[in-house]
């Protein structure tokens, strides 16, 4: 049996690694500013650059975290070799994060758009979004892609407005006052949107590799130290510039938990539209200041709802990992027709829908994340810090490890301070710990049912069907190769065709699933009653024809058909007509496409309808 590759080829460039970074690092923007004002006033600039500083530091970090774990650098897996326990933790604290990230991105997308009652809206959103991964929505990179360069342009263009207002945003600056305690706990309540680095941590093993360095021995420090870089200088220069800039406005105040403007009360939440109103319209006219101030909030909004599908889709991803290794019930692995985790997925969705109607509020929402984020970047910086494995300069383990001790600090802080963060992160953790120890319970069980039953020796030792005898007849041609999801007319023409000619014919079975485990890359067909079913009707109809099996389990079965055709040296690729609907299509791309983009012109390509 052939067995294919299962893992997703390594396509993802730095600009669409970027993208994944982006996706939250830019969105902080939107939010962290305004909560900032609300927090210290026209002192909030300082606050604001110590939290571009820190994000710097982590940025730095994650370089080193991505160089070492090319696979696949994030909190789960970069900590678990070391400690389970410890890797669970953080794993539950990540999903604290996304699906804070989920709720609190989709609010403040509403909040920029000032529609009513944002928070229903925003909850429908997150709702909508979830029925559409059902279908396991692809290329999600390349959407992020899409949306970041309208976003960079705007910010780069406000940027623009704001310089000239510079030194008045100077003279209008206060220091910093209250005490040490007091700006502490003003700074780790702006410290947000820092988890885009776990998530483009988690993608290393996507990424595309450097120049000589292959899948056994991958490297992909091109790729993920540019992502960084760019993200990081994009997201620290601007975001402090826009801080700065701020504070040139005049007339804000401190409203209780919000800020207010002249005209415009209740900005906190989409103070960079007020900004773009403000500075382009006194330079360009109010017209002009009106249309750069529903710029920004459409590119925002777009930007805040694709993270929401990011979180999504990195929370489905999450339960998946950890249910196939038994740290969460099996009923996370279930894939429907899509190959998605149904489960997983309705967790993703209606957890974070409801989380956004509960709380209603952007800065109390944003309690909750900072646990969560800051909680699994701690955890994964302390980890990899003092792994002495890995063979970390002194200047970046000392700078990785000072940085661990900050977001410790952070953390506790939020503990102490932030009672709803601290019942939240402790909800989740609770939550996660009993489903874990259900699922060991249920391992347990089975095991011990396992044993009793080979012990009383009625067990059967499960065969392998021999379903496909030699070939009676002589194959003279080059290879067939037919990609089946069924039986039908495809699979007979492709078994007619290669008698006619005397050719082998390889019958291709994939497995598609949006999330890949371990695990899945040593399955066999044998175990898979689906393609069990379609090889057994195959070889009854073979007549001594010269059948080869293959099967994969993808993630992405277009890049898989077109690797396995050029891999047994086929001639001939046959594949079915799909039968989609225009949404379907519209949603995970039509294979016929994919795979004519990129198949070796040497290869003919069939479509059978």
């Amino acid at each position: 049996m052939i067995v294919g590759r299962t893992r997703r080829p390594r396509n993802v460039d730095a600009p669409r690694a970027a993208a994944i970074l982006y996706g939250d690092w830019g969105t902080s923007k939107a939010y962290v500013i305004g909560l900032a004002f609300a927090v210290a006033g026209y002192s909030s600039f300082w606050l604001i650059l110590a939290m571009c500083v820190l994000m710097a530091l982590v940025g730095v970090n994650y370089m080193a975290i991505c160089r070492h774990y090319p696979d696949g650098g994030g909190v789960y897996a970069s900590v678990r070799h070391r400690s389970e326990i410890i890797s669970i933790v953080g794993a539950f604290l990540l999903i604290a994060d996304y699906i804070v990230t989920a709720a609190l991105s989709a609010l403040s997308a509403f909040q920029y758009l000032r529609w009513p009652h944002p928070e229903v809206f925003a909850a429908g959103t997150i709702l909508l979004i979830g029925a559409l991964n059902y279908f396991g929505p692809k290329h999600s990179s390349g959407l992020a892609f899409l949306i970041s360069v309208p976003t960079v342009i705007v910010v780069i263009s406000l940027g623009c407005f704001v310089l000239p207002h510079v030194g008045e945003a100077i003279s209008n600056m206060q220091p910093l006052h209250g005490g040490w305690l007091r700006n502490w706990n003003g700074f780790v309540s702006i410290v947000l949107a820092l988890s885009g680095v776990e998530a483009i941590a988690n993608a290393t093993g996507v990424m595309k590799l450097n120049k000589g360095s292959t899948d056994d021995h991958p490297s992909v420090t091109q790729t993920s130290n540019r992502a960084i870089v760019w993200v990081m200088l994009e997201v620290c220069i601007f975001t402090g510039l826009l801080g700065l800039g701020m504070q040139a406005l005049h007339g804000l105040q401190i409203q209780g938990e919000n800020v207010d403007a002249p005209g415009n009360p209740g900005v906190r939440d989409y103070m960079l539209k007020y900004m773009g109103d403000v500075f382009v319209g006194g330079a360009l006219g109010p017209a002009a200041g009106q249309i750069a101030a529903w710029c920004v909030s459409i590119v925002f909004g777009c930007l805040l709802l694709s993270a929401v599908n990011t979180a999504i889709v990195a929370l489905v991803g999450t339960f998946f990992l950890m249910s196939r290794d038994g740290e969460l019930p099996q009923r996370f692995e279930k894939l429907n027709s899509f190959g998605v985790p149904t489960l997983g997925l309705l967790v993703a969705a209606l957890v974070p829908a409801f989380l956004v109607i509960a709380v209603r509020d952007v800065a109390g929402l944003a309690d909750l994340y900072a646990v969560g984020v800051v909680g699994a970047i701690a955890t994964n910086l302390g980890a990899v810090s003092t792994d002495r494995k890995l063979d970390l300069p002194v200047w970046e383990r000392v700078l990785m490890f000072g940085t661990f001790l900050i977001m410790a600090a952070i953390e506790i802080s939020l503990f102490i301070d932030k009672p709803n963060a601290r019942v939240f992160a402790l909800a989740v953790l609770a939550i996660g710990l009993v489903l874990r120890g259900l699922a060991a319970e249920r391992a347990t069980k089975r095991r011990a049912a396992e044993a009793a039953l080979a012990a009383s020796g009625d067990k059967k030792v499960p065969s392998v069907p021999n379903l496909f005898s030699p070939s009676t007849r002589e194959a003279t041609g080059s290879p067939i190769l037919c990609a089946v999801r069924g039986i039908g007319r495809t699979l007979d023409y492709a078994i007619e065709a290669a008698k006619e000619t005397d050719r082998p014919l390889y019958l291709l079975f994939v497995r598609e699933q949006v999330v890949i485990a371990p695990g899945d890359r040593r399955r066999k067909w044998t175990e898979d009653d689906e393609a069990s079913s379609i090889f057994k009707y195959a070889s009854e109809k073979a007549d001594g024809l010269r059948l080869l099996p293959c099967y994969a389990v993808s993630d992405s079965t277009a890049d898989t058909i077109v690797d396995i055709a050029a891999t047994v040296g086929a001639s001939h690729l046959i594949v079915g007509a799909p039968q989609r609907s225009a949404l379907l299509n519209l949603l995970r791309g039509n294979i016929i496409t994919n795979i004519s983009t990129i198949l070796p012109e040497e290869i003919h390509f069939l479509v059978y309808a």
